[in-house]
């Protein structure tokens, strides 16, 4: 009896415009029946991965080069301490001909994240800003901190 294995992927589809990361997964199919030749598909289809280039919080100031048609994709984590809570706007590309926004949102964790596909042979800014809210009983510092990246389109 031929065994068939099939591997299980967990990819990240993207953002959903305000609700929050969403994941796709494939399940890993069971081995055919005796006898069979083939085997029953994945009970999800997994996302397929494009080229492309992932974005964080520790990218702050870094520029990047990417080709045209590529994905930059962008996840920056909100923060939770002592009461307040550090949210991320959404990040923002600064030549929609360059960098084309494709998706993007926030969450209510004040997570943030956004899809670019690069266009254009140029340079485009990616930019968000990270600014607090006071929990009951507590006060913000006052600091908005800015994220922002170079993308070179080459």
């Amino acid at each position: 009896m031929k065994t068939v294995r099939y591997l299980a992927a967990t990819c990240v589809a993207g953002l959903a415009l305000g609700a929050g990361p969403v994941l796709a997964t494939g399940a890993a199919a069971a081995p055919a029946a005796t006898g069979s030749t083939t085997a029953r598909p994945p009970h999800l289809a997994p996302v397929p991965i494009g080229r492309g280039r992932v974005l964080t919080g520790a990218d702050n100031g870094h520029t990047v080069t990417v080709h045209p048609g590529e994905t930059v994709t962008v996840r920056l984590n909100g923060r939770r301490t002592h009461g307040v809570t550090f949210f991320w706007s959404a990040p923002r590309s600064g030549d929609s001909a360059v960098l084309r926004q494709t998706d993007g949102g926030t969450t209510p964790t004040g997570d943030a994240g956004g899809r670019f596909r690069a266009g254009h042979r140029g340079t485009a800014g990616l930019s968000a800003r990270r600014t607090c809210r006071a929990g009951h009983g507590h006060v913000c510092p006052h600091v908005v901190v800015t994220w922002r990246v170079t993308v070179k389109v080459s």
